[in-house]
């Protein structure tokens, strides 16, 4: 039988809950605690242990389903690359199949096309005609 936070979170079986709701326990004891010491006042430091408590577990939460966002996003992307590897095999699209640059520059340079000449090189002669 699954473990119910409230009675409404499923803890086991929701991604990230179980993380979140530790962190958000370190972070109200950490935050209360270190509020105590420095004031000695109970009633405030339970206020900002509980304030920790909500603010480190929803940035946990959202922090790790972000990630978890992320993650599926390139799986996605990467299932797409093998699945198109899988269909283009074989393929003139196969870009495993692609003739090597140095030939693909002899088929352009033999051609008719010539290749752009370079211009000539700039000497140092002064204009005026004085040496």
């Amino acid at each position: 039988r699954a473990f119910r936070l409230l009675g409404i979170l499923d803890v086991q079986n929701t991604p990230c809950a179980r993380d979140a709701i530790l962190h958000g326990a370190g972070g109200s004891l950490a935050a209360g605690l270190l509020h105590f010491l420095a004031t000695s006042r109970v009633r405030r430091s339970f206020d900002v242990g509980f304030a920790g408590f909500m603010l480190t577990t929803l940035g946990s939460w959202f922090y790790c389903r972000m990630n978890n966002a992320k993650l599926r996003v390139q799986q996605r992307i990467i299932q797409d690359g093998i699945r198109n590897k899988v269909a283009y095999e074989g393929t003139v699209l196969d870009p495993t199949n692609r003739p090597p640059a140095e030939s693909i520059r002899a088929l352009v340079t033999s051609g008719t096309e010539t290749p752009p000449k370079s211009p000539p090189p700039l000497t140092s002669s002064p204009q005026d005609g004085r040496t």
